[in-house]
């Protein structure tokens, strides 16, 4: 009985400090965001998703006298966390749908327009509408693009017809994967579930998904009709190995077949055909139902800006940073966060919300001509959804280790319903005071 009592105290606890996005106070930085800073530095942040917005409200509260200009086209902002959801028939569209601007602070200049160049030596951003802005300390926080034409024969038009879901694209594009999904889990048939070669935002999103209709089918009875494939570019379902093996044998248990090395190069819609590649050519798939995340890559302007790697991820134009400070390697008043860093882990919510006080930290010295002291070790977290009701809260650093928040609490490989919690309920309010600057 004590056991249960302790436990239950424990989840309650947990749960209305995650509501609060109660971890505030430990967060890198907390300290030091006390101390307000006169400056008339000029700062533009590029991109309002979570990075840039997150970033603003904490440079507002920081820093006294900045010029901040933020540069973003969107009128709506999206928590990509929800998609998943979404795309399951759990939650509406509108549940991932919130406006821009209820999240910027006052004192900031909104720039409705994208990049189209950044010259990092002139210091000075270009936008598609003809509008030049000058810098004295750039930040980074575009977010990724979602290369749908590198699969030949698909669109995202297509998305929600012929048995085609991809999840990704947004709130329509979500909700238009439940609809081919749901006919999947009515009808039956073979069920193909892919992720691309590339480094991808949220990479246990294609096995939640996965995992998601799994048990709708099994929950409408139809389990025994369908037929389901996992096929990775990789060598493995799960970046980290003891995660892998994990998911390995939940597939085993599930009966969900899984193939690697096959990365998927084109469709036929009305054949209802994948084509993948693999180390032995090309193999065709048939399938009734199948999910698509396609590469992802930079926006265009940080490839043609100079300001990608040059020997790493050359295909797809990550950011040239550094993995501790997230400070660009060869302009030290350029800073990058969120999906566009090119560092070996990150491109999640949770990533960013560690991020942030990073730059934050050194772009607050660099401006007193001072060098920061905080550093990001890669935390990433993945409420890692195994069935409607359970997930397994993986949290995890640069070197693979499981970096558990709540030990004893919450048991990283166990589908528990306090880590379904943590996703679909408590994960949202925490997203909400990160953007605010409070979490």
């Amino acid at each position: 009985m004590r056991m249960t009592e302790n436990f239950n105290t424990s989840r309650r606890a947990f749960l209305a400090m995650a509501a609060a996005g109660g971890a505030a106070a430990t967060l890198p930085g907390a300290e030091a965001r006390a101390q307000t800073v006169q400056t008339t530095a000029r700062i533009v942040i590029i991109g309002a998703g979570a990075a840039g917005t997150a970033l603003v409200n904490r440079l507002v509260d920081r820093l006294d006298g900045a010029q901040i200009t933020l540069i973003d086209p969107r009128v709506r902002h999206l928590y990509q966390p929800g998609l998943s959801l979404v795309a399951a028939g759990l939650k509406p569209a509108d549940y991932v749908v919130s406006t821009t601007t209820e999240w910027l602070p006052d004192g900031v200049t909104l720039v409705e327009d994208a990049v189209s160049a950044v010259d990092p030596e002139v210091q000075r951003v270009d936008t598609e509408g003809g509008e030049s802005v000058e810098y004295d300390f750039l930040v980074l926080a575009p977010g990724l693009m979602l290369d749908h034409e590198a699969i030949e024969g698909f669109s995202r038009d297509m998305i929600g017809t012929n048995g085609i879901g991809a999840l990704y694209g947004g709130p329509e594009d979500a909700a238009a994967t439940w609809e081919a999904a749901s006919r999947f889990v009515e009808e039956g048939g073979r069920g193909l579930f892919t992720r691309p070669e590339t480094e991808m935002k949220c990479a246990g999103a294609p096995l939640k998904h996965t995992f998601l209709i799994d048990d709708r089918l099994r929950r409408a009875d139809n389990r025994g009709a369908a037929e389901i494939l996992y096929a990775a570019p990789q060598t493995s379902l799960f970046g980290v190995p003891i995660v892998s093996e994990r998911v390995r044998m939940l597939f085993g248990d599930r009966d969900i077949d899984y193939s690697y090395q096959r990365t998927l190069r084109a469709i036929d819609a009305e054949r209802k055909i994948a084509t993948f590649e693999t180390p032995d050519g090309t193999e065709e798939q048939d399938y009734d139902y199948i999910h698509i995340i396609p590469p992802q890559r930079a926006p265009q302007f940080i490839r043609d800006s100079g300001l990608s790697w040059a020997d790493r991820w050359t295909d797809q134009g990550w950011v040239d940073c550094d993995q501790y400070t997230m400070r660009h390697n060869r302009y030290d008043n350029i800073w990058a966060v969120g999906d566009v860093a090119g560092v070996p882990k990150g491109k999640t919510a949770a990533s960013v919300k560690f991020q942030v006080p990073v730059v934050e930290d050194h772009l607050v010295a660099a401006i007193q001509g001072e060098d920061g002291t905080e550093t990001y070790d890669g935390y990433t977290s993945c409420p890692l959804i195994t069935r409607i009701g359970r997930a397994m809260l993986i949290e995890f650093d640069y070197n693979n280790n499981l970096t558990p928040s709540f030990p004893g609490v919450i048991a990283p490989l166990e589908e528990l319903w306090i880590s379904w919690l943590m996703k679909e309920v408590a994960l949202k309010a925490t997203y909400n005071a990160m953007l605010r600057g409070q979490a």
